[in-house]
């Protein structure tokens, strides 16, 4: 039953990044995407809940998505997956990130256990997600799709009222645009999303009133 796919969002760092914790509620088995940092706050959230988790997945190399994996990883004993190899370069400059916006969180540079690419299917607890790379707010982002649920986790791509920013490096503004309107609004108007900042929504209402979609 698909009903048993839950989500909670743990908002994290000074970017209030969505960390999220993604599970089957009656396995209470799950994975992290995008552990950007308050590693002890995140672990607490796991802990209370009662999560066994299974791996972390990133979308993609900023450090407000990907800042705690390493140690998150380390913590957990789990696998790091994702995003596409594309931000691999975003990922070993995490650390040079955080002394540029004077962080104090302590940072680390990410080396997935796999990077992850168009049409792979990642798992937990009887739930596939499969995988759709989505350039333009990075080279590597990457979007995880769950059918069943008409669900996805967008990431930076798409924002409810909004889009990713494409003005960081390996920014794409026109890339950021086709990829939303190929990978993403084709599955339907009744998907579900969270993303990496602020509540989530439906591809539909972003179709018809995002200003940054109008016409499309």
């Amino acid at each position: 039953s698909m009903s048993t796919l839950q989500a909670g969002i743990i908002p994290v760092t000074p970017f209030q990044q969505n960390c999220t914790i993604l599970f089957d509620g009656e396995e209470m088995r799950g994975v992290v995407v995008d552990p950007g940092g308050e590693v002890d706050h995140i672990r607490a959230s796991i802990e209370q809940n009662g999560l066994t988790i299974e791996a972390i997945w990133l979308t993609h190399g900023h450090i407000d998505h990907a800042g705690g994996a390493m140690e998150l990883k380390e913590a957990l004993g789990v696998d790091l997956l994702g995003p596409q190899e594309a931000d691999r370069e975003l990922l070993l400059n995490l650390e040079n990130q955080a002394r540029m916006f004077g962080l104090s969180d302590p940072v680390r540079n990410v080396t997935p256990d796999r990077f992850l690419n168009e049409g792979d299917v990642v798992s937990f607890a009887g739930h596939d997600f499969k995988v759709l790379h989505c350039p333009g707010h990075s080279p590597g982002h990457v979007v995880f799709y769950n059918e069943a649920a008409k669900f996805a986790h967008v990431g930076d791509v798409l924002f409810n009222g909004s889009i990713g920013r494409t003005d960081l490096p390996g920014g794409d503004h026109a890339a950021l645009i086709h990829s939303i309107k190929t990978k993403l609004l084709p599955l339907g108007d009744d998907i579900g999303f969270i993303c990496g900042h602020g509540p989530g929504g439906r591809f539909g209402d972003e179709r018809r009133t995002n200003p940054f979609l109008a016409g499309e």
